[in-house]
């Protein structure tokens, strides 16, 4: 079973749902939702379902988080040109 570890990084499932609301960007926001929906029981292949995303990037995230911690989370352009404006 994916499990997240919060407890290695100070945070809890209440922390996650903070960082749905308040990330700037749209991608990051919803790499935490994907984090708050399987930490309240959602496995990784419903949330993928729901959310249009395959499977592994899931748990890539999940992953991730537990490697690295919340600065993981955030969306950095790697690739491709900037979009011309600023998604909120």
């Amino acid at each position: 079973m994916l499990r997240i570890d919060f407890s290695h990084w100070r945070q809890s499932a209440e922390v996650v749902r903070d960082q749905v609301l308040s990330a700037e960007h749209l991608r990051t926001r919803e790499r935490w939702m994907a984090l708050y929906e399987i930490c309240t029981g959602k496995n990784a292949t419903k949330v993928g379902t729901a959310t249009g995303r395959n499977l592994q990037t899931i748990m890539d995230w999940v992953h991730r988080y537990n490697d690295k911690g919340p600065e993981a989370m955030v969306f950095k352009q790697t690739g491709g040109h900037r979009p011309f404006v600023k998604s909120s």
